[in-house]
């Protein structure tokens, strides 16, 4: 398999289509999967008609976690970490939304990367885990950061010490994941949201309430309250303001302006 089969990569509609390509493993993560799929969603941030991402998995899986061959291999050491230098965080670093569609096992380093995506919908049933417990393993690359912002400390405690194996259900009702999709579903529910942001909101709104929602998250509320003046100042100048509400008087929909590859959100 080459490197582009790995991760497919498409682009229909102004959504980005990123499929995780290893079905026969349930898409367990590798080096060579890790790094295409950081550069299709660096592909998807550069490409002006793209206006939302989704990431899912192929077959019955989203992500069943690290390749059990390449975790046999760093054990006997035959290879290092071999991990991309880029962070697990990198979804929420792009100004476009990230949204995972989780169709089925989603584990350990796949866990991770369903929840750095900014929106997560999820097959009813899909079974989850962290996992990294049962390993030997603390948890990587930013798990005890967002897990606790999304189902609170102690919720994040038992799914990390334990390790043990929860549903969507679950998940759902405890903040992990955003929505529940029937089986064979998720992804077209995943894209019908995605469709619904491109139609109706401001690209450069979206990056920019994007930017605050992660840095207000270590901010004071007065440091939120001034940056969010200074943004709304520039978006009163701004031609999507104008757009915004013109098409709302008009009652159609918005011709929002595409993000430019040097943009500062808001336009």
């Amino acid at each position: 398999m080459s490197d582009s089969d790995i991760v497919l990569y498409g682009v229909l509609d102004g959504i980005a289509d990123i499929t995780l390509n290893r079905p026969h493993a349930l898409n367990a993560w590798t080096p060579d999967l890790g790094k295409r799929y950081f550069d299709c969603l660096e592909e998807a941030e550069r490409d002006p008609t793209v206006r939302a991402i989704v990431v899912t998995g192929a077959g019955r899986g989203f992500c069943a976690g690290a390749d059990l061959d390449y975790l046999r291999d760093v054990y006997e050491g035959r290879t290092t970490s071999g991990h991309d230098p880029r962070p697990q965080s990198l979804p929420r670093t792009l100004r476009k939304p990230v949204i995972a569609a989780i169709n089925g096992a989603c584990a350990g380093l796949g866990l991770i990367m369903a929840l750095m995506c900014d929106i997560r919908f999820a097959a009813a049933g899909a079974k989850l885990t962290t996992a990294f417990a049962r390993r030997g393993l603390i948890a990587e690359y930013g798990l005890a950061w967002i897990l606790p912002r999304l189902a609170g400390p102690s919720r994040a405690l038992d799914l990390l010490l334990s390790g043990r194996t929860f549903l969507a259900e679950e998940a759902e009702r405890i903040g992990v994941v955003d929505q529940l999709s029937e089986p064979g579903k998720v992804l077209d529910d995943a894209r019908d949201y995605a469709a619904e942001l491109i139609r109706y909101s401001s690209p450069a709104a979206m990056a920019t309430i994007k930017r605050q929602v992660y840095d207000d998250l270590d901010q004071r509320l007065a440091e939120a309250e001034a940056a969010a003046k200074r943004y709304m100042d520039q978006s009163l100048r701004g031609h999507d303001f104008r757009e915004g509400v013109e098409s709302f008087l008009e009652r159609r929909a918005p011709r929002f302006q595409p993000l430019s590859t040097d943009s500062e959100e808001v336009a």
